[in-house]
């Protein structure tokens, strides 16, 4: 199984790339990794671009991704319930798992009613590039929890 991370959005910032090339090192580790930077729309209207970031979404993707969109309106995980549903994807054998943070206004409802699953961070707002640090970090933690190595603690 591979493991994509997509984010809609401008390259990281030197402070987040350090900590998310740490992170997506280690995690290659355990699966085949990749980040993808999808451009943001350039469009004015709020619908209209996130119609356009739609559009680059659904070209890249595949029908056999399975797509994970972290949104704010999604199921909480703890990192262990990040572990499990990692597990039970590479246990039905799933090709890739493709991690999706959005663009500033969201994603539209077609991307929405794609996703496998919508998993929310937090009940807090974060920026984009620090959401790609802790979303590199968490599946790094569900990685070592599966491998029942120390990084985790209970």
């Amino acid at each position: 199984m591979k493991i994509s991370i997509w984010s809609v959005g401008k390259a990281n910032e030197s402070y987040i790339k350090e900590g998310v090339n740490q992170f997506t090192k280690r995690i290659s580790h355990y699966y085949p990794i990749d980040w993808q930077l999808i451009q943001p729309s350039k469009l004015s209207e709020p619908l209209q671009i996130k119609k356009g970031e739609e559009i680059n979404i659904l070209k890249a993707l595949t029908q056999t991704d399975v797509l994970v969109l972290l949104d704010e309106t999604g199921k909480m995980l703890n990192s262990p319930g990040l572990a499990n549903l990692i597990q039970q994807k590479a246990n039905q054998s799933a090709q890739r798992i493709v991690f999706l943070i959005g663009g500033a206004y969201g994603v539209s409802e077609v991307i929405k009613k794609r996703a496998n699953f919508t998993w929310s961070l937090s009940e807090l707002v974060f920026p984009h590039m620090l959401v790609r640090l802790i979303l590199a970090e968490q599946i790094y933690r569900a990685c070592s929890i599966l491998a029942n190595e120390k990084y985790h603690h209970e």
